[in-house]
This record gives C-alpha cells, structure tokens and sequence, in this order.
C-alpha cells in the first residue's frame, strides 16, 4: 500500500521539564482535479452561480444568512440531480429541472461536494495528538504489569475454589478442589461439600476478574460468616471483615476498572465454630456494572487463572473531543492538564508501594551501592515509558536530578514518575526522537491493538534481539508476524468490544426505560441480561476461526438464559441446559433473528418509552452501518404524540409527519430503512400486529452507485448489509478510525479502497482487517523513509 509524505518535525524546549512540542505533519498534494472543459460542468456552474450561490455560498461553503452547514456529502449525482429537480431553488423550485438540474448536480459533486472533491480541495492529514483518556489508562495499566508478566486468552471460566475442614489454610485438612461457575451460595447449617464439618470450615476462592467495559463498578459482597476480599494483587485487601462485624453482612466498595483487563481475585471465607447459636452460612459475589443494577457476577466475567498483578487509574480524567466521530487527543487545558498531574502522582504512589518492591525482589542479587538498583528501576520506567532509550539529558532530567534532589527514595520514585508521565515523550507518542524503527513500529502496533505502549518482556526482548530486521527484505511480513502474535491478547477483546459498542452506538453505561404498563417484565435487571447476550454474542463471532463480519447479521441465534427466554419467548429459548449464571446459545430461528441488526438490546436502545423509532432505526443504519451522510434536521423535530392518532400505526404516523416534500429529502432514505425492522417492538420483540394492523416492513435503499434495493422485512435488509459494499467500506472505515484515531484518508487517498478489498478478500475476516490496519499504519513511518531514501 502506497502512502503520501509523512513530514515530521520536531522542536523541544526543556525547563525543568519538557513544557512544550511541535510536531507538524504536512500531506503531499493530492492529484489536482481535472480542467472544467466539459459542456456539462460550466453549464452547471453558470446555474449554480445565477440560481444557487446567495444560499449555498462560494464552493458550496454555505452563507450565515442562508444555508449555514457545508454543501458535502455522498449522495450520487443521480440523487443530487432529483432532490435538485424536487426542490431547488426553494422559492421556485420548478427554476432548474431536468438537463439543468443534471449539469448542477455534476458541477457539485465534481467541484466540491464529493468525498474525491472534499479531498483535493482539503487533503486530510495526520493530526498531532496526545494521548486519549482510555489510551492514558491503558499506557499505565501496562506500565504497571511490565513488572509483573503479560496477560493471556483465556477459555475457562468461573473461580478455583478450595473447601477445608478447618478454619484455616490446612493442606491436610483439603476436601475438595473445584472450579465455582459463580459465587452465590446459601450453605445454610448445611457443610458446603461433603467431608466438611458445617459448624466450622474454611473455603478459599482465586482467579481473575474479567471486565469488559471501562467504567466504574460497585463490588458488593453479601457474608454471614467472616470473609476477606483481596483484589488486583494479593495485598491489596477490598473488603475485610477478617473480625466479624456483628449484624453487618453486606460490603460494598467502588473501583474503576479498565476493559479488557482482568484483576486477580483471592476471597477467604470461613465459618467459625461458635458456642453460641451459628448464622447460616452464605455468600455471595456481586456486582454494579457501568449503567447497571446489582447482579451476581456472571460466569464469563470470571476466570480460573491467575493473572498478573494489575492497575486502573482511579483519577478521573477530562472526556475527549469527538466531534470527529472517534476521540481524539488534540484538546489541551488546565482540566486535563490537572487531571494528568493526579494521575502522575497516583501512578507514583503505585509505584513506591507495589512496583519498587517487585523490583528489588526480582533484582536481589545485585549491587546497591550508590543506589543503582533504585536509578536502574527508575531508568526502566522511563524507558518503557518513553518507548525508547534515554539519551544523556533525558537520564540527567528525568533520574539524576530526582535523585539528588531526594535522599528518601520514595520521594525520589514520586517525582521521578511525575515528570515522566508529564513528558511529551511519554504523552505524545510520537515525540521521542530516540526511539529506533522497530521500536517505533511496536508502538504504533501497541497503541492500534491495545490503545498502549509496548510494554509486554516478549515484545523488548524481540526488539532487543534484533528480530525484527526491518533491513532485510520483505520486513512487512516480520511486522504482520509480530501483530498477529500481539492479536491474541485479551487487551485486544476489550478494545473490540468497545468498537462495537461504539459502531452500535450504544452507551455500556446507559440504562433503557420502557413502559411497565406496556412491557410488564422489562426492568434494569433484563435489560443487563440483554447487554451480556449482546456482548457474548459479539465476542463469539469475533474469535470465531472464521471471525465473519456477515455473521453480525446473518447469525440466526443468539446467547440466552432463562430469564430472556421467559420474556422474549421462541426466538430465545435456550438449545441446552445452562449452567446457573451463564449464556448458551439459543434455538435457531431463521424468521426472527438476524445477528445484531434484530437483538432485542440494539432495537430496544432504537426506540421510544413505549414505541418503536423507525427514524432512529434509520438514522443509524445509514449513519452508522452503510457510512452515508445525512443534514441535520432544519426544523426541531419531536415525534406526533400517538394518543393523538390512536388508530395510526407507528409507520403510519411516521409517514403523516415526514410527508411534507422539504422533509422528503432526508426522510424518504431514512424511513425507508427503518421500516424494515417494524416486526421488532420497542424492546425488540417480534410481532406480526400493531393496532390490529399487519406490520409492514416493506422498505429500500439506493446505493451510492444509484442501484434501488427494495426489502420486503429484516431477513432482506439483513441480507443486503451482510454483502453490500457501502456497508463493508463503512465498517473498515470505522474499525480504522476507531483503532487508530486519525482519519483514513490520512494514510492515502486509495487506503480505504485497498482495506476494503483485503477485508473482501479475507472473507471479511474482522481479525485480519484489525491487522492490516494495524501493520499497514505501522509501516507508513518506515515506507515514509525509504521513500525519501530512493529520492
């Protein structure tokens, strides 16, 4: 793949610390349209310069008396040249009609209104940018473990559990060694397991706590008997109550955890033999999710194994622009300025009471004079941290100086992080000079993958070895080589949720209303049961071998339990027994499910208190899944009350406010598409009837090359985005903005052509397109060089 011209310059300036960085990206031209020769195309422009420049301004930029918004988007000039013919000019719209309207359209799609027209006129570039909220709190989290070792995938689930006949750890006192699919047990008098003495035990739970949005969540433990919750390392105690509390049985803590991340679990539990009369013994171990109500932890979000000592930064920090579409680091203000200052020195807090230790510990048997083992500890976070050697003045700054300054070494360890997480060359990627090719190609590999930095020991010790060998040919193969090993990393799984969610548009933290009048049954409990059926659906299909994009709408099942199939009936009655607390995969149901597009968590976040939104079914689907643009409302829009129209279905009262010709123009693209999912209720289940009425799900799209698809209900509809190419160059272009954060076009004006025919040609394998992404935007630096070598 061929890239323009990445310039990069870079100017410092150093007081104390770094304060300030210039980076300045600059994009080789892109070919310069074609001379206006054509007939056509100065006809257009004579019109659009008589009929519609007043309104529509110079180059269709728009006037501030007049038509403010920007004249750009995808329509095809098929679809300009009717909309043109329909209602422009609005005071006389029978004024440009037929050839003329024909010759406008040309004249604006070619000269400025376009995607191609947009991009001659105003190349996109690579935008300086610091690092996100969510890429800050992933750098530091693996700043953290590259102490401890890396995380790995993994397909058990549920605690490892330990049952004595003891009040104490006693290995000749075990009975049994299980694995616990949840925590949620009323033992009563009863023993908990058989050989044990109920009126005194001792039972000890480990492994590893799997999230999989960020977010803030409420542990709740609820004990009769005397517990201890160690959480993210084994001295880091959550909950005690070691010494019973008399009455107390219920424990609550909040923590913001990271997605992706999974934080170790150690819980001891033991009941007492007592002269006095016994309480039962119970426990169990809940949970408040992001947007959630109180549950027993599920199945999935807990794992047997465990996993390396973990951090989540509990600072909160500033939200990111994303007036884009995706976030981006480009805003800098004292609010974020003072949120990173709290976060440096929680960091350094850290640092001095678990990192400092796991550092002496694994460097025993070296030399401490002169308190080398403290600047060798220090030098390592600055280097990891920095992504790349110090030179002489970064060494001076960042350790010899805090040295000196502070004969405490906790002291000397707080400031030292301070001004290494305060850095550019931490904060800014790209800022540090001193960072080699391969090393720079393993951080724009890291922060693709995992929005971090390349902490993991295997990835330094691959470079440090020189394994890489960028100067040898083919070294492009090498770099898929090391992302398709970084691929399998459950840093990765968390990022992929977040995507989707993100192209779901649907907020994990958001809570759905419905009418209990209406929908009796569907509470903040069911809807929690639907997000985790959502997000085990998406990870299935996601790690699958085959990893098809096609079977997010072509999938005919979806996971369930026995809550969801006692509300939502056929369509998620469960094809075997579950486990208590997990998901298994429904019947399937090739009339009413298709994938994503029809889970009951997308419709019913798509819809009203008590009605379906065709217009936001719509609006997504053409934003959202097929990447079309659509003008904002010129009017405030709120839907008809239905007690207005009783007798009116949903459709046909959409219709009756949209009908008007200025509403037409959008709308007859909106409506059209969100009609096709009218047999899924507000909270999305099937029907064949509203108001007594047969639903019509009849609907249609023109695709950007003018071609009419008419749909008959959800299964077309389904069909049709599975394997139409709007809709795969729309998810490419989000899954790359998404991962990357800087727009496609960016890396070349052909790129989102050649992802989309390697995503084809993959079989649209969404693994392999996040590692085309990911190798190919890792390698602009490298092509960059080589380019300006051959020149």
């Amino acid at each position: 793949m061929k890239y323009p011209a990445l310039k990069i310059r870079m100017k410092y300036a150093t007081a104390c610390a770094w304060r300030c960085c210039g980076l300045f990206l600059s994009l080789t031209a892109l070919s310069s349209p074609p001379a206006l020769g054509d007939d056509v195309l100065e006809r257009g422009e004579a019109i659009y310069r008589e009929q519609c420049l007043s309104c529509h301004g110079e180059n269709g930029i728009g006037q501030t008396d007049g038509y403010s918004d920007a004249l750009v988007g995808d329509a095809s000039i098929g679809q300009l040249t009717e909309t043109i013919t329909d209602t422009m000019p609005e005071e006389d719209p029978e004024a440009c009609v037929g050839e003329d309207a024909e010759a406008v359209a040309k004249y604006i799609h070619h000269t400025f209104y376009s995607e191609a027209a947009q991009l001659r006129s105003r190349p996109a570039q690579v935008d300086l940018s610091r690092l996100t909220a969510r890429q800050l709190q992933q750098c530091l989290a693996d700043l953290y473990t590259h102490f401890y070792s890396s995380p790995w995938l993994e397909k058990k689930r549920g605690l490892n559990a330990s049952y004595f006949d003891s009040n104490r750890w006693d290995n000749s006192k075990l009975k049994v060694e299980r694995t616990d699919a949840v925590l949620d047990f009323n033992f009563g008098h009863d023993a908990p397991v058989e050989g044990v003495d109920p009126k005194e035990f001792y039972i000890h739970w480990t492994g590893s706590l799997n999230v999989e949005h960020t977010g803030r969540y409420e542990i709740v433990v609820h004990s009769t008997c005397s517990m201890k919750l160690r959480f993210g390392h084994q001295d880091e105690v959550l909950i005690d109550n070691h010494v019973q509390s008399e009455g107390k049985t219920e424990f609550r803590r909040t923590v913001h955890l990271l997605g992706g991340r999974q934080y170790p679990v150690y819980i001891d539990y033991t009941q007492r033999n007592r002269k006095t009369e016994q309480p039962p013994a119970e426990f169990s171990l809940r949970w408040v999710p992001p947007g959630g109500v109180e549950q027993v932890i599920p199945t999935e979000n807990l794992f047997p194994s465990m996993f390396p000592s973990t951090f989540a930064l509990q600072t909160k920090l500033p939200p990111d622009d994303r007036s884009y579409g995706y976030e981006r680091g480009t805003r800098v203000d004292r609010g974020w300025e003072d949120a990173v200052t709290k976060a440096a020195f929680e960091f350094g807090a850290i640092a001095v009471k678990r990192l400092w230790p796991q550092y002496r510990r694994n460097h025993r048997g070296e030399s401490d004079e002169n308190r080398e083992r403290l600047r060798g500890f220090l030098t390592e976070i600055a280097t990891v941290a920095f992504r790349g050697e110090l030179d002489d003045d970064a060494k001076q700054l960042y350790i010899e100086d805090q040295l000196a300054a502070a004969e405490d070494d906790q002291l000397a360890i707080v400031r030292s992080c301070l001004l290494i997480i305060k850095s550019p060359r931490f904060l800014y990627p790209a800022a540090n000079p001193n960072v080699s090719p391969e090393m720079r190609i393993a951080s724009r590999l890291a922060m693709t993958l995992y929005d971090s930095l390349p902490a993991d020991a295997w990835i330094l010790e691959h470079l440090r070895k020189g394994e890489l060998k960028l100067g040898e040919p083919n070294p492009e193969q090498r770099v898929r080589q090391m992302a398709e090993r970084m691929l399998r990393d459950p840093r990765l799984d968390g990022k992929a949720m977040a995507m989707f969610f993100d192209w779901l548009d649907i907020d994990p933290a958001a809570e759905i209303h419905k009418s209990q009048e209406v929908f009796p049954g569907f509470d903040q409990q069911l809807a929690m049961q639907l997000r985790r059926s959502l997000e085990t659906q998406l990870s299935d299909i996601f790690w699958s071998e085959d990893s098809d994009y096609r079977q997010l709408f072509l999938r005919d099942w979806n996971y369930t339990n026995q809550s969801l199939a006692d509300f939502y009936g056929t369509p998620f009655q469960p094809r075997e027994t579950a486990v208590p607390g997990s998901m298994v995969p429904s019947q399937a149901d090739q009339q009413r499910t298709f994938g994503v597009l029809t889970h009951p968590m997308v419709t019913s976040h798509l819809s009203y208190f008590e009605t379906t939104s065709p217009i936001h079914r719509g609006v997504f689907l053409i934003r959202r899944v097929l990447g079309r643009t659509l003008r904002p409302p010129m009017d405030a829009f709120a839907p008809l009350d239905p007690t207005l129209h009783p007798d009116l279905t949903t459709r046909q009262r959409v219709e009756l406010q949209t009908g008007e010709q200025s509403c037409q123009v959008c709308h007859q693209r909106i409506n059209a598409l969100g009609f096709s999912l009218e047999h899924f209720d507000a909270v999305g289940r099937f029907r064949d009837l509203e108001k007594g009425k047969p639903i019509d799900a009849t609907g249609g799209y023109v695709t950007r090359t003018d071609e009419a698809v008419a749909f008959e209900s959800a299964g077309d509809l389904a069909r049709f985005l599975a394997n139409n190419e709007d809709a795969h160059r729309a998810f490419v272009e989000r899954v790359f903005e998404y991962f990357v954060k800087q727009p496609v076009a960016a890396f070349g004006e052909d790129t989102l052509d050649e992802l989309t025919r390697t995503f084809r040609d993959s079989q649209f394998n969404m693994r392999a397109l996040i590692v085309e992404i990911a190798v190919q935007t890792a390698m602009s630096d490298f092509n960059e060089e080589k380019t300006d070598e051959a020149t």
